[in-house]
Order: structure tokens, then sequence, then C-alpha cells
């Protein structure tokens, strides 16, 4: 299973990404938004690697890696369809702390598994939550043209810090309407370019 984008390629975990994968969730900032309950780095690989042999697939929760030198670890995102409607699936992205705010990582990312989901996947509707703090993710779904379903008390961890468990969803037909509108707006920045390169000539 791959997915590549202009400068990641996702796919599914493989053995010598434990050490990596095990370096960035020991990260005290990465752990900021879990609760004490959260699942360890180690079993969640195993699971992530169990989904992989499933047939149908339901599950996928890929490695993210650079595609180039160093050829790094970046973090891990997918789409999660178990115990869901056959048309909808969960995406969750995580990112090693070294990597928030580099050069629109997530947004590349999320992207690539919206264009897997829909197209893919024939999915109607892929939705998220993430705790009220995490800003980054807020931002992100906002940027995908994602709305806002519902914010609503978290588990106590949360509450003891005044966060809230926010939820968001896209429909098909919103990510069609985005990626038009943005196509669009490439269109007319190449043809200002044209223009000025011709002006000057």
């Amino acid at each position: 299973m791959k997915i590549q984008t202009s400068r990641f390629l996702l796919r599914d975990f493989i053995a010598t990404d434990a050490s990596a994968f095990m370096a960035y969730h020991a990260d005290a900032r990465n752990s900021k938004f879990y609760g004490p309950g959260a699942v360890a780095p180690d079993t969640l690989l195993t699971m992530f690697q169990d989904w992989a042999t499933h047939n149908p697939r339901q599950n996928y929760q890929l490695a993210v890696v650079q595609r180039h030198e160093p050829y790094a670890l970046v973090g891990c995102a997918g789409l999660r369809r178990a115990g869901l409607p056959p048309d909808q699936a969960e995406l969750g992205m995580e990112l090693a702390p070294d990597y928030w705010g580099r050069h629109a990582y997530a947004a590349e990312i999320g992207h690539a598994l919206l264009a897997f989901g829909f197209r893919k996947l024939g999915l109607h509707c892929i939705t998220g939550s993430t705790v009220s703090a995490n800003a980054r993710i807020a931002r992100l779904a906002e940027w995908f043209g994602a709305e806002l379903v519902a914010t609503r008390p978290g588990p106590e961890w949360m509450a003891a810090q005044d966060w809230r468990s926010v939820d968001w969803r896209i429909t098909r037909e919103q990510w069609q309407h985005r990626a038009d509108a943005s196509n669009h707006q490439n269109g007319n920045n190449q043809s200002k370019t044209k223009t000025q390169t011709n002006n000057t000539k």
C-alpha cells in the first residue's frame, strides 16, 4: 500500500520504522494531547501492521516518510473504516514534533489521504476529532473545507485543562468544491504569470 505526494511516501509500516516511531512518541511534546490511557506505541505499531494483513482491508494507518534523503519517518496518517458505515472513514494523523508547523507538511499529507478516500475508496464522508487546544488540526480541517459538527466534553484529563473534544467532517461534495476552487485559482494565477511574462518581452 503506497500513496505518493511531491515530498512524501505513505506506506505500510515496516520493522525498520520502529525506532523512529518509538522515539517521537517518547517526546514530551507529543504526549501533550494524549490522555493517561493512551495505547502504548509498540502496541500501536503492532496493530497498524496487523491492519495491513486484513482482507478486505478496513483500516489504513500508514508510515509517512520523506521521499528523498534522509528518508526520515515524519509521522503516521490514515483512514479507519472499521465500525463505521461503508461510505465513511475517520482520518487520523500525527507528525513527529520536530515537523510541527513546517512547510505545510500536514496539509500535503492530509490532501493525499482525502483524495485516496474519496477517489479510491469511494467514501462519501470523512470525519475526524481532536483536542480543542490543538489549533494546528483545527486550521488544517478549515483548510480542507471541513465543517465543525460538535464540541463536546472530553474525558477527565481534558476537563482538568479546560479542553474539549472537537469533531469535524467533510463530504465528497465539499472536498470537490474546494478542489475545484483551488484549481480555478491556480489557473488564474498561471494566466496572470503568463500575461506578465509576455508583457515583459
